[in-house]
């Protein structure tokens, strides 16, 4: 055996159990970031999603797309405005954002797992009333807060071997398009299909305790605590909550992690010691 393969043949072996335990697992991806920013970066991305798959797990992917909404914006002379971070969306913008998301970005990523060898199908919330919303906040415009997701709709696809890859838009009882946080979309089809795994892909490796250094696992008790404390602040705030959110629902674990690390999705899945900060109910 030569030394290279005797490498590969120790990281097989290390990897197996994980394998094992993922097998039949659902595990919904937050894309955003470097990955959707970079050629290079979106084609890893989805080779590593396709591996996943040919390993028995189902993945989902739930991806945002704000710089490309904010270039989109900009082009068009529609001045963004943000309130506690999230987009101030009225019809003008909605229209903007459903265009982008669910056009240019959706179908990138699409035609990314489609050229790594899998089958996927862009979506948004729209389709088959996959996520019903309500308004978030009257100050907010159409920004929606999903109350009722279409699971079974998802699960179908699943067990036909394809990957859906959702949108952030959300509809209305009244037929209303909503604009939806691609966190909070993400967590809300986490809990809805009681997922293995949420993986929400950043920016910063994970979250960070006192001291600077990431936490590699917390529980909820803990990250309420250091919510409280100002330890988690920020930006990280709304991430920490939908993990909570999604925990409550019925995800088994959530985890945080730096999307800009390559394979960084398989790091966390199959390996001992994972990838970021990873978050339980208890």
């Amino acid at each position: 055996m030569t030394r290279d393969n005797a490498a590969i043949a120790r990281t097989l072996n290390e990897a197996l159990p994980y394998l094992r335990r993922y097998d039949d697992a659902t595990v919904v991806i937050k894309l955003g970031g470097h990955a959707m920013g970079s050629d290079e970066g979106m084609a890893s991305f989805a080779r590593d999603v396709v591996l996943m798959q040919t390993v028995g797990i189902n993945p989902v992917i739930v991806h945002g797309g704000g710089p490309m909404i904010n270039g989109m914006l900009a082009r068009l002379g529609v001045e963004s405005r943000f309130v506690n971070g999230k987009r101030v969306t009225d019809a003008e913008t909605v229209s903007v954002v459903e265009m982008v998301l669910s056009g240019q970005v959706n179908k990138r990523i699409v035609q990314a797992l489609n050229a790594a060898g899998g089958r996927a199908v862009g979506l948004s919330g729209k389709d088959a009333d996959l996520m019903v919303c309500e308004p978030d906040d009257p100050e907010l415009g159409f920004v929606g807060r999903p109350v009722r997701m279409n699971a079974d709709f998802l699960q179908d696809l699943g067990r036909a071997e394809m990957i859906p890859v959702i949108a952030p838009i959300g509809t209305g009882e009244k037929g209303e398009t909503f604009n939806v946080n691609g966190d909070t979309a993400a967590g809300a089809v986490a809990g809805a299909m009681k997922a293995d795994r949420l993986l929400l892909l950043t920016d910063v490796a994970g979250v960070k305790g006192a001291d600077g250094e990431v936490v590699t696992e917390l529980t909820a008790p803990q990250v309420r605590q250091m919510t409280v404390d100002g330890t988690i602040a920020g930006g990280m705030i709304p991430k920490t909550q939908t993990a909570l959110d999604a925990l409550e629902d019925g995800t088994r674990a959530v985890v945080i992690l730096d999307g800009r690390v390559p394979n960084a999705v398989l790091l966390e899945l199959f390996t001992s010691h994972g990838a970021g900060s990873l978050i339980r109910l208890g």
